[in-house]
């Protein structure tokens, strides 16, 4: 569903990816871990054709996102770190908006509540002012902004990042079920706890390479922890 062949991009003197190849399949997690610079997020603006590649391709369901972006486009759902949503609309309005301009299409009320029901918003505080949300609950709604899409793939850049701990694990249940709906999810992140507990696979990248790829139940958090400082000297 999300692959990378032999990606490279680079910026000035800069490499900021070095022929990373790399595939998520439909019912995946991937977690993809490295320390600030390594090149994750790159990783995921090539994806979402914000940046160009300057090697290699970059796939979403078979097709080229530098030739293909809006089709591409349509197979995905990105959540950033902070996702960005209208502070004076309600969690409803914003979903209303951003699922009309992803779809083409209105939703009813009652459709839309049922989305940010399954994303795990309360439903009081569909109607509320987003301005009030806490972080949690803003990705609650990009995560209903992703069902009204019904996207095959999920990018998510540090999704975990300050949040609490309930937060974060009602959070990676959200991610765990879209991967039982045969959701592709690719998520970076700095939590290793996160990416054992939640990752089908893990990657680890350094410097722009993918120096280690395996799957998350090969090896205890213990081991996942060692072998990440190892890359990471």
């Amino acid at each position: 569903m999300l692959q990378t062949l032999a990606l490279s991009k680079q910026f000035g003197a800069t490499r900021a990816l070095d022929a990373v190849s790399l595939t998520v399949e439909p019912g995946e997690i991937y977690c993809l871990l490295g320390a600030n610079g390594a090149g994750k997020t790159t990783l995921v603006n090539v994806f979402l054709n914000f940046v160009d590649p300057s090697d290699g391709q970059a796939l979403v369901d078979g097709l080229d996102v530098t030739r293909e972006p809006l089709a591409t486009k349509q197979r995905l759902a990105y959540i950033p770190e902070q996702v960005m949503l209208y502070g004076a609309l309600s969690g409803l309005e914003n979903l209303r908006y951003f699922a009309a301009l992803a779809t083409g299409r209105q939703a009813a009320r009652a459709e839309l509540l049922g989305l940010l029901a399954q994303a795990g918003l309360d439903a009081t505080a569909a109607d509320r002012r987003v301005s009030t949300y806490s972080k949690g609950m803003r990705q609650k709604v990009g995560i209903a902004i992703a069902l009204a899409k019904n996207a095959k793939a999920l990018l998510l850049d540090e999704p975990t990042s300050g949040l609490d701990p309930k937060a974060a694990a009602e959070f990676a249940q959200l991610l765990r079920d879209a991967r039982d709906r045969g959701v592709a999810v690719l998520t970076t992140t700095h939590d290793l706890f996160h990416a054992k507990q939640n990752g089908t696979r893990i990657g680890i990248m350094r410097a722009g390479r993918l120096v280690a790829e395996l799957r998350s139940e090969e090896l205890s958090h213990a081991d996942l922890e060692a072998l990440y400082l190892e890359h990471m000297k």
